[in-house]
């Protein structure tokens, strides 16, 4: 309750500060508009059924996109972590694509696969990967010798020892870049029906809210909505992590 009470006082701390801000002439409500009327618009679009649509196209987007990269980077950094030849042989190509920005890549995946739900989900999941592939190469390479020496002696082939060993032992840190690719995929996939266009999305009524009259009220409302969706999130993995390995350190520091 103590946490609770001290993130409301620093919300509403900086909610008075913006709205001062705006009431005094330090900004234009035109370019700005106080929270009071923000936070109005906010109430008036959870009540409009066309924006919550938009709002579930965001969400199934992210959902989908988030489960293929765990498909991909989970196997994928299994087997870059235990093979040392894969990996050494792959490091080159992995780090020349992972410090690509996602969001420069949306014109190619728009010629692609076109600009409908694909090409968000796309550019979703190439972000997504590479946060859950790194943590699990390194919870691999942070795995006792003792453990892995132990299931060879008893006979255990690698892929047993892989999924019975390696991948329990990797599970706390594997969740952790899920936490971080949960934020990165939601990002992506806003930020992409707002550059690209998009049939339905937040992003896609942001675009369309800050064109033709300029709806600044709206643009920050929708904005709001999008944090409180990554906020819920964010909060929702962190609570499933602690039930699922809260014996573990990793999980705890991650929070």
């Amino acid at each position: 309750m103590t946490r609770i009470f001290r993130n409301l006082t620093g919300l509403a701390a900086f909610l008075a500060l913006w709205e001062g801000a705006v009431r005094s002439g330090l900004v234009q409500e035109r370019f700005l508009p106080p929270p009071s009327v923000v936070l109005g618009q906010v109430v008036g679009l959870l009540g409009d059924e066309s924006f919550l649509r938009d709002v579930v196209a965001s969400i199934l987007a992210w959902a989908i996109a988030l489960g293929i990269a765990v498909a991909i980077a989970v196997p994928v950094g299994l087997v870059l972590g235990s093979v040392p030849l894969v990996r050494v042989a792959t490091r080159a190509i992995v780090e020349f694509l992972r410090p690509i920005p996602s969001v420069a890549l949306i014109p190619l995946v728009i010629l692609l696969v076109g600009g409908g739900p694909e090409a968000k989900i796309t550019l979703a999941v190439y972000a997504a990967v590479w946060p859950i592939l790194y943590n699990t190469i390194y919870a691999l390479d942070e795995i006792d010798p003792l453990l892995l020496e132990t299931a060879r002696s008893c006979g255990t082939s690698r892929v047993r020892t892989l999924t019975d060993v390696a991948l329990p032992h990797a599970a706390p840190f594997i969740f952790t870049g899920i936490r971080l690719s949960g934020a990165i995929a939601l990002i992506l996939v806003v930020s992409t029906e707002f550059l690209a266009g998009a049939s339905r999305g937040i992003g896609n009524f942001i675009l369309e809210a800050s064109s033709g009259a300029g709806r600044m009220d709206l643009v920050l409302a929708a904005t709001l909505i999008a944090g409180l969706v990554g906020f819920l999130i964010n909060d929702g993995l962190e609570r499933l992590g602690k039930r699922l390995f809260g014996w573990s350190t990793i999980t705890a520091d991650a929070t």
